[in-house]
Parts: structure tokens; C-alpha cells; sequence
């Protein structure tokens, strides 16, 4: 009926009678049909159970005065907009007292039944007024939900602007040195330091937004759920230095101290090694953006029994930076989210690093949580994942060679509609001894492949005239389409993207821009031998992920 706060149930009848015999009739024929009761002494409880959430009030006539009427009002005008609280009022006149007329005209929603009612008409109209009011429960929370959703969104633009704001930041840091570098180039063309200086400082910017780019794809594949897992049992130590080698220079250029505190014996979890590789990349990456110059990162690995065979792995890495206040903890993980972002922008930084270790973790089966004891006290991010305890062998990350065996001079057909792509790949094959042509759509593609009969050809899909799957279809079905390697290089990475590649004869799916490394292994890759076009893919993330990570080589043989 009512709780020790005072609440009534939603569809609580208060009752007020004019003796308390009435109101026990009133009661025991209203509970007998089902109905839920709750007997007031006054029109003060009426307005009580009004206030505290009741589902209507039966009155009697006599409980009506002039004072009881202002004070109903006043209960009933406290009731939020949704509410039309019902009122079922017992008369002996109908509607020519004075007092109910007025009751009529002050309150609203009035049901009137003149005495004597019958049982049946009593409890009809009461559950009568109980289904209206149960509508009203449910425009209520209607209205309710339509005001979260309306915050949640309000929030969620607020955080689309400010991201926005960020990546248009983050974007245009890297054109101001690269803008910078090719001018430098311009005024001491000769100089082979000037050269030396500004080329390592074009290489690391370029690699700067591919990264940039690759985590908000990647964000948006887990996110969509359109990452597939290609689990193996790795070695935790493993994994940790397959990780450094990708991002223990950003600890090195930082000055940090960096300390593995790894255990002699082997740990095993159940994992993809590429994306397991890229989580804690991320987290050391992200000690070391926020490690003040020569502090401390140590990444450690440990065994959490739980009792059972198998036990809990735990992988964290600490730094001595910059800290997380305690409010923040539970929001670091949220997308587009940066602690002090709003009074230091200096970081850099999208803000969806964090996110997307959470959701690949996940996606293991794993969690991830993280630490701090304030600004000031640096932090601690723990990956915890079921440990892998079965006796096969675990395959270690085996990293590619920097070098790679210099490419035979090949006849390489490069199609791109964007003339400046397509010229400056074509300059750089050029420079390495290949002869190259040059289309600009896909027909002109078909054209110079008839008299020039290519070994090789980097074909853009978005182009005019024809696309390049459907130039690709057409040069697999020439007389010399069996032998020659295709390579999808384009802006689009996802999976449905890379099968449409296959499907329409690419040997390997590149995403743009193609690393250099890569080109070389592609060029250097044995030549194919006449039969049915291979239909091999370059990798979970094609040409890019290689080029950066060097963590996993493409699953081509010919490119191990």
C-alpha cells in the first residue's frame, strides 16, 4: 500500500468515507475485485497518497468543504504535466450540490456515482479510472524516456562538435611540418642534410595521420562488430615485445625509463595476436604521451590464480605521468574522451585510443581497468584475460625483416584517377628500375595493358569509366590475365571490401597511402606462374597494418 517513505503503489484506491464503517465496506467490496486499497482518515492523507503516487481517490460527498476542495487543488496542481489524477466522488444529489458542481469545475478529472451505487457500477468505474491512469504511468514514462534519449543525444552532439574540433586539430598538426619540410626541400634541394631532416620529419607526420585514421577505422569495426578474431595461443612475453617493437621508439624520443618486469616462466592466453599486439602498443603509447620527459613506464605480466587449472593473466602497464583524477576513472574508456582536454591540448590525441583497448579486450573475453591516485601520481592500466594452459606449442610474433630482397625489374601498369597518386608512385617505381605506364581511369587501364602487358598493376577502385573491380575482371579475362598481379590499392579497408577485391581477381587488398617497405616485398615477391589467379588477402588490415606494425606477415606465402 505504502512504504516507509511514504510512496503508494501506482494503483493504490485511497478511500475516504464519512464513517469508518463506510470506508470498510468501501474497502472489503474493492478488495474482494482485486482492487488494491488505502483508507484515509482525512482529505490531508487524500492529499498525502496524492503526493506520494497513488492511482486514484474515492470520496464521499461529505468529506467535500470549501477548505478540502482548496486543498485537493492545490495537491492536484503539484502533480506533474502527465498526470490527471482521478477522482471518483460518491453523491447523494448528482451534480446539484453547490459542492460538487464546484468539485466539478476546481479538479478536473471527477467521476461522479449517486448512492445508492451498486457493487458492479462501483468497481467498474474504479478499474475504469485505474486503466485511464495506467495510460497516463505509461505517457510518463513515454516522456521520461523521451527525455533521456534527448540528453543522451544532446550529450552525444556536444562530445560529435568537440571530437570534430579535435580531429580537425589533429589533422592539420601534421600538414604545418609536412608543409614545412617540402619547402625546405625547395630552398636547399642540394643540401643532403636539409634533405636527411626534412624527409624524417615527413616519414614520421605521414605516419602520424595514417595512425590517426587506422584507429578511428579500427574503432568503427569493432564498434559495428565487424572485426573477426583469429585467436592462437601466444606467449604474454611475446606479445609484450612484439609491442615494442612498434612503440617503444615514443618511450625512447620521450626519455622514459622503461622497465619489463615479465615472469621467467611462459604465460599463454588465447588471443589474435596482431590485435592483442596492438592493444598494449596502445597503452604504451599512451604512458608515454603522458609521462613528463624522463619518467618512468614499466609494463608488467603476472599469473592471478582462481583456484581452478587455469588462471587469470594479468598484463599492466604503469607510468609516473601526468595522472587521472578519481572522477575520471570510470570515463577514460569512453569514446572521444580526454582527461584536461579542455586546459591542455598539447598531448594530442583523438581521444578513442582508450576506447578501443576497452572494446578489443572485450571482444576477448578479457577486461581492462584503470588506476591512479590523482593528477600528479601517474597510472596504471591492467588487462586481465583467462590464461591459456594447454601443453601445444604457442607460436611466437615473429617480426619482419626491415630489408627485403631487392625487386626485379617489372612492367608495372599504375591506374589512378587522382593524378598526383598516380604520378608520384609512378616517379618512385620508376627511381627503383621498373618501367611503368600511367592510366588515370579504367578504360584507359585496359587500353595501355593491351599493348603493354604489365607483370604487376596498382589499380584504384573508385575511378571513372570504369571502377577497378570491373577493371580487374576484365584484365583476368585477357590472355595474360593468369600471370599478372593485380593489387587493389584504395582508401577502403573493411572487410566486405577487401572479399569484393578478391572476388573480382586482386591478388592483395592495399589501403592507401601504400607503406614503401611493402611495395618493395610486393615487387620482390615471386613472379606468378601461369594458372588460376591467386586469391590471397594481405593481412587483417591489408598493406597499412604491415607497414606499420611489421608484427605479422600477409597470409600470401609468396610474402612471408
Amino acid at each position: 500500500m505504502r512504504d516507509a517513505e511514504g510512496v503508494f503503489r501506482e494503483e493504490a484506491v485511497l478511500i475516504l468515507a464519512p464513517t469508518a464503517k463506510d470506508a470498510a465496506v468501501c474497502r472489503k467490496v474493492l478488495e474482494e475485485a482485486g482492487v488494491e486499497c488505502a483508507p484515509c482518515r482525512d482529505v490531508g492523507d487524500v492529499c498525502a497518497g496524492i503526493d506520494g503516487g497513488a492511482g486514484m481517490a474515492l470520496l464521499s460527498e461529505e468529506a467535500l468543504t470549501h477548505e478540502s476542495l482548496e486543498l485537493l487543488r492545490l495537491a492536484i496542481r503539484r502533480q506533474p504535466a502527465w498526470s490527471d489524477f482521478p477522482l471518483l466522488v460518491l453523491t447523494e444529489e448528482g451534480a446539484d450540490s453547490e459542492l460538487v458542481l464546484r468539485t466539478l469545475e476546481t479538479l478536473g478529472n471527477v467521476t461522479l456515482l449517486e448512492r445508492p451505487v451498486r457493487v458492479p457500477a462501483l468497481v467498474s468505474a474504479v478499474r475504469s479510472s485505474l486503466r485511464a491512469r495506467r495510460r497516463q504511468y505509461q505517457i510518463r514514462d513515454y516522456v521520461g524516456e523521451s527525455d533521456r534519449i534527448a540528453a543522451a543525444l544532446r550529450e552525444a552532439d556536444r562530445r560529435k562538435d568537440e571530437f570534430l574540433a579535435i580531429l580537425a586539430h589533429e589533422l592539420r598538426n601534421p600538414l604545418a611540418p609536412l608543409r614545412n619540410g617540402l619547402e625546405a626541400l625547395r630552398l636547399r634541394p642540394h643540401d643532403r642534410e636539409s634533405t636527411a631532416w626534412a624527409r624524417a620529419l615527413m616519414e614520421r607526420q605521414v605516419a602520424q595521420m595514417v595512425r590517426l585514421i587506422d584507429d578511428l577505422l579500427d574503432l568503427s569495426r569493432v564498434s559495428r562488430g565487424r572485426i573477426e578474431l583469429k585467436k592462437e595461443r601466444s606467449e604474454v612475453a611475446s606479445l609484450v615485445h612484439g609491442a615494442l617493437e612498434v612503440c617503444g621508439t615514443a618511450v625512447a624520443a620521450g626519455g622514459h625509463r622503461l622497465t619489463l618486469d615479465l615472469p621467467r616462466e611462459p604465460l599463454y592466453v588465447s588471443c589474435d595476436p596482431t590485435r592483442m599486439v596492438q592493444v598494449i602498443c596502445n597503452l604504451i603509447s599512451n604512458a608515454a604521451k603522458y609521462t613528463p620527459p624522463g619518467g618512468s613506464v614499466t609494463v608488467a605480466a603476472r599469473r592471478r590464480s582462481s583456484g581452478a587449472a587455469d588462471g587469470t593473466v594479468e598484463i599492466a602497464v604503469r607510468d609516473t605521468g601526468i595522472g587521472i583524477p578519481r572522477d575520471m576513472l570510470g570515463k577514460v574508456f569512453d569514446m572521444f574522451t580526454q582527461v584536461a582536454q579542455s586546459l591542455d591540448r598539447s598531448q594530442g590525441g583523438l581521444g578513442i585510443g582508450l576506447t578501443l583497448v576497452k572494446r578489443l579486450v572485450e571482444l576477448h573475453g578479457g577486461t581492462v581497468e584503470a588506476r591512479s591516485a590523482g593528477p600528479g601520481q601517474g597510472s596504471e592500466f591492467i588487462i586481465r584475460m583467462p590464461e591459456h594452459a594447454s601443453a601445444e606449442a604457442a607460436p611466437r610474433i615473429v617480426v619482419l625483416a626491415e630489408g627485403a630482397a631487392p625487386a626485379r625489374a617489372q612492367r608495372v601498369l599504375v591506374a589512378d584517377d587522382n593524378r598526383d597518386a598516380a604520378d608520384s608512385l609512378a616517379f618512385m617505381l620508376r627511381v627503383a628500375g621498373h618501367d611503368v605506364r600511367i592510366a588515370y581511369d579504367g578504360q584507359q587501364a585496359l587500353d595501355l595493358a593491351e599493348t603493354f602487358r604489365p607483370s604487376l598493376a596498382l589499380v584504384d577502385i573508385g575511378m571513372p569509366r570504369l571502377n577497378g573491380y570491373e577493371t580487374a575482371r576484365r584484365l583476368r579475362e585477357k590472355p595474360y590475365g593468369a600471370e599478372l598481379t593485380l593489387i587493389a590499392l584504395t582508401g577502403w579497408g573493411q572487410p566486405d571490401d577487401r572479399s569484393r577485391s578478391l572476388a573480382a581477381g586482386f591478388d592483395h587488398h592495399v589501403v592507401k597511402p601504400i607503406d614503401p617497405p611493402l611495395l618493395e616485398r610486393l615487387l620482390a615477391a615471386p613472379a606468378k606462374k601461369k594458372g588460376p589467379a591467386c586469391r590471397g588477402e594481405d593481412g587483417p588490415r591489408g598493406g597499412v597494418e604491415l607497414a606499420q606494425s611489421g608484427l605479422q606477415a600477409a597470409s600470401r606465402p609468396d610474402l612471408r
